[in-house]
């Protein structure tokens, strides 16, 4: 007795299924994509731009692919911790958080953490020849999910299509920043209170003989000053910046004091007293001679370029060591640049 028409109908149905959960079981579960680039830049500034999520979006594809996508950031400022959240009429909605971070090396992402969509989104950096080699991989496990194992191949087109879009944008953006290597700089983020000063302003021509001898002029002229009105030397001779043309440099050659009291000269046509700055700097230790200090400075400004940090206000030399009794290999000086 032959089964009716729509019996069969369905046990075809029912073996198709059958057939579709035999083979989606069978195929891998996990899917992973990569691409990489080589950037002309430092490994130290491609880091900056994947660490901090502020930055990531500057060359994320998400923003390329939906202009109008709403991003919220919470967390850690950059590293470990850090999570940028978004929602768009294009790309839906998503949150990823930082939770691998090793400096110039490594970031892993782990992109909507703890749902049935978690992926990781992986970032691997290698040193070149003045260059960083970065490769970033999608990794996702679907687990029991048969629909997603069908689309894996699928969606690994397009990621890697987004993939190799971002890295372009993000070539783009490193190249276009100021290149110096301050992966071997030791950068602090503090803050500091204001120090009074006796400082005069002097002028000079940026070069090393030039500048050693109106600073050397000022500071006679200052401790003459400190002398005279019975003050004391509370610290480390300071130089402050303050125009730099190219042809001249303008700066205050300064001496932190003690004991200045209402009969102390304040605002003399020589040698006056201020305070220095107080709030949050960038500071670097600097150990060797003068004439390299210029490089420590293309450093530090190269990290504030890659991290995005806005300078505010004057930046400023503290020279611990005494020319006179440390070696000038060993001469110690602090460099201060105030941030927003």
């Amino acid at each position: 007795m032959e089964l009716p028409n729509v019996q069969k109908l369905l046990y075809g149905v029912v073996a198709l299924v059958a057939l579709l959960i035999v083979i989606g079981f069978a195929l891998p579960r996990t899917h992973s994509v990569e691409v990489s680039t080589e950037i002309d830049a430092h490994p130290a500034t491609v880091f900056a731009l994947l660490n901090n999520f502020r930055r990531y979006s500057l060359w994320s594809p998400l923003v390329d692919t939906d202009p109008n996508v709403q991003i919220l950031y919470s967390g850690n400022d950059r590293g470990i911790g850090a999570t940028m959240s978004w929602v768009g009429a294009i790309v839906g909605s998503g949150t990823q958080t930082i939770v691998e971070s090793r400096p110039y090396e490594h970031v892993g992402i782990v992109m909507n953490p703890g749902e049935p969509g978690e992926a990781r989104s992986l970032f691997d950096l290698a040193a070149g020849t003045g260059t960083t080699i970065v490769s970033w991989r999608f990794e996702a496990d679907y687990g029991m999910n048969i629909v997603a194992r069908y689309f894996a191949s699928m969606l690994g087109r397009i990621v890697a299509r987004d993939y190799e879009s971002g890295l372009a944008n993000l070539k783009e953006l490193a190249e276009s920043l100021l290149s110096a290597d301050f992966g071997d700089t030791e950068i602090e983020h503090v803050t500091v209170e204001a120090t009074e000063i006796a400082y005069l302003s002097a002028t000079s021509r940026p070069e090393p003989v030039a500048m050693s001898e109106a600073m050397g002029d000022a500071y006679f002229q200052i401790l003459n000053f400190i002398d005279a009105n019975g003050l004391q030397v509370a610290g480390a001779p300071l130089s402050i910046t303050r125009t730099f043309s190219g042809a001249e440099l303008v700066f205050d050659a300064a001496i932190p004091v003690r004991g200045v009291t209402a009969s102390t000269p304040q605002d003399g046509t020589t040698v006056k007293i201020g305070y220095t700055y107080a709030g949050p700097v960038i500071r670097v230790k600097h150990i060797g001679s003068y004439r390299s200090l210029t490089e420590t400075h293309r450093k530090i400004s190269a990290y504030l370029a890659a991290h995005g940090i806005e300078r505010d206000g004057a930046t400023w030399e503290s020279y611990v060591s005494d020319p006179g009794d440390v070696p000038e290999e060993d001469l110690l000086t602090y460099v201060y640049y105030p941030i927003k």
